[in-house]
C-alpha cells in the first residue's frame, strides 16, 4: 500500500460559458450590463453536467485505479466554523465524494473573478448571486468530484474579513481554504499536523490563471471589473479584503502583496510544485485588457496587442518547471469537453500531467521536479506567433452564422496580414496559405 498520501489542488480562475456555444468557442461580446458579459461565471452553475464529468475525468486521466470505488452519494458539508462565511454570511461548505482505500485527494477551487469595492460588489450581487452565497451542484452524484469548493467569497481566495455592521460583505477566502483543510484532515488526511509536513505530498494545478500585470491596450478608469486593468483592480481587492498570501512571496515583494496575485511573480517564491495550464492568448486576459473581439475584424495596433501578449506570457513561462500552453484564443481548458484532444508538440495534457506525476512520484516533500522519464516531456509551449497556429485548438465558430470557422478565415477576421506574415517567416504567400489550410 501507498504510504505517502498525496493533495491535488486545482485552481480555477475564471469561467466564461456564457459565451461559448456548448463545446465550442466563440467570439466575445460585450453588452450594456459589465458584470454579466463577456465573462458571464456561470459555468459550474450552468453546465454541471459537463463539468463534473471532465473533472471526473481528469481524476481518472491522473490517478486510475483511485477512482474505482467511489461513493456514488456526493455529500455538501457546511464548515464547522460557522463563523468562516461566504460574502453574504451565509454559511460556506464544500462538496465531497470519497474513494475508499484511496490515499489520494483531489481538491477542486472554483474560479469566479472578484469585486474590490462596495460598488462593484453590489453590483456582483444583482448579476452573480450564486457566486456570493452558498450553491447547490447538481443531482447528479456520479458526475461530481472527489471534493469541491464553491467560490462565494469574491476575493481570489485570499480574504480575512468577516461581515459586520460597517462592513456589507464577508470576504473569508483564504479562512475557508483553511478550514475546508482542517476537516479533511480529520477524514482521512491526518498524515501531518500541516499539510506539506510529514507524510502528505501536496501538488497544485492552475488553469488559466495566469494573468499578466502588463499595460492594457486602451486605459480606460477602473469604475467596474471587467475594464479595471489587472494591476489596479488587485490593488484595490488586496486593501479591501484584507488580503492573505504567502508569507515568501510578501516578503520578496517588501509587503506589496498585490504582486502575489500574478502567477510568474508568485510561483518562483512556492515550496510545493505546481503544474501551470494556460492558453498563451486568453480571453480573460484580453477582456481586462478592453481588447474586445466583438465580430468586427480587429485594428492593426489590437493584432500587434494580441501577439505581443502571446509572447510576454511565453517569456514569462519559460522558467516554469512544469506547464502546457498551447497558441490558442480561449479560456480554461480542463473543465472543457475537448481538454483532451489539445495537444502541444505532439503530447496531450492528459499525457503531460502523467509525466508530472512520475516525476514526483518519488519525492515524498513534493519541493522539486525530477528530470521527467525519456519520451515524457514537461515543458510543454507552443512557439508559433499567432492565435489559434496550433492546429489542434478548439473549434472556433462564427459569432452570428454559428457556422465553422476555418483558420484562415478566423485570422482574417483578426486582421491576419498574408503578405506581411509571409516576409516576416521567410516564406512566400502561397506557401504560408497552404500550411494554414493544412492545419501546420
Amino acid at each position: 500500500m501507498e504510504m505517502i498520501q498525496i493533495l491535488l489542488v486545482l485552481l480555477l480562475l475564471g469561467s466564461a460559458e456564457g459565451r461559448r456555444v456548448r463545446g465550442q468557442r466563440t467570439q466575445t461580446r460585450r453588452t450594456e450590463s459589465p458584470e454579466s458579459f463577456p465573462l458571464d461565471f456561470t459555468a459550474v452553475e450552468g453546465n454541471m453536467e459537463s463539468f463534473m464529468t471532465q473533472v471526473k475525468n481528469l481524476a481518472q486521466s491522473l490517478y486510475p485505479c483511485s477512482t474505482q470505488k467511489l461513493d456514488q452519494e456526493m455529500k455538501l458539508q457546511f464548515l464547522r466554523n460557522s463563523s468562516v462565511t461566504c460574502n453574504d454570511g451565509s454559511p460556506a461548505g464544500y462538496y465531497i465524494k470519497e474513494s475508499r482505500g484511496s490515499r489520494r485527494w483531489l481538491m477542486f477551487l472554483e474560479g469566479g473573478w472578484y469585486c474590490f469595492s462596495k460598488h462593484t460588489c453590489d453590483s456582483r450581487y444583482e448579476t452573480m448571486r450564486r457566486l456570493m452565497r452558498t450553491g447547490i451542484l447538481s443531482s447528479q452524484p456520479e458526475e461530481n468530484p472527489h471534493w469541491f469548493v464553491p467560490y462565494c467569497s469574491s476575493d481570489v481566495w485570499s480574504g480575512s474579513t468577516a461581515k459586520t455592521d460597517q462592513n456589507d460583505y464577508a470576504f473569508m477566502g483564504s479562512q475557508i481554504i483553511q478550514e475546508v483543510i482542517k476537516e479533511l484532515v480529520t477524514k482521512g488526511l491526518d498524515g501531518a499536523k500541516d499539510l506539506g509536513l510529514g507524510s502528505v505530498q501536496v501538488r497544485g494545478l492552475a488553469d488559466s490563471g495566469w494573468f499578466l500585470d502588463n499595460k492594457q491596450y486602451r486605459c480606460t478608469d477602473c469604475v467596474d471589473t471587467i475594464s479595471c486593468a489587472p494591476t489596479e483592480a488587485i490593488k484595490r481587492g488586496v486593501r479591501y479584503w484584507n488580503s492573505v498570501v504567502p508569507e515568501r512571496c510578501s516578503r520578496a515583494y517588501n509587503g506589496e502583496d498585490w504582486n502575489c496575485f500574478f502567477g510568474y511573480k508568485v510561483q518562483p517564491t512556492l515550496k510545493r510544485p505546481v503544474f501551470v495550464v494556460q492558453w498563451l492568448f486568453d480571453e480573460a486576459q484580453l477582456t481586462v485588457d478592453n481588447v474586445h473581439l466583438t465580430g468586427q475584424p480587429v485594428q492593426e495596433g489590437q493584432w500587434r496587442y494580441i501577439q505581443n501578449l502571446g509572447s510576454e506570457l511565453r517569456n514569462t513561462l519559460k522558467n516554469v518547471p512544469a506547464m502546457f500552453a498551447p497558441a490558442c484564443l480561449s479560456h480554461e481548458i480542463i473543465t472543457r469537453s475537448y481538454w483532451m484532444d489539445i495537444h502541444v508538440k505532439g503530447t496531450s495534457l492528459p499525457r503531460a500531467l502523467q509525466c508530472w506525476d512520475r516525476s514526483l512520484r518519488h519525492h515524498a516533500n513534493g519541493s522539486s521536479v525530477q528530470a521527467p522519464p525519456r519520451g515524457c516531456p514537461l515543458h510543454l509551449i507552443d512557439s508559433c506567433p499567432w492565435p489559434h497556429c496550433n492546429p489542434t485548438c478548439p473549434t472556433i465558430r462564427d459569432q452570428l452564422t454559428g457556422q465553422e470557422m476555418s483558420v484562415i478565415q478566423f485570422l482574417t477576421h483578426l486582421g491576419f496580414d498574408v503578405q506581411r506574415m509571409a516576409q516576416q517567416q521567410g516564406m512566400e504567400p502561397n506557401k504560408l496559405l497552404g500550411m494554414l489550410s493544412n492545419g501546420t
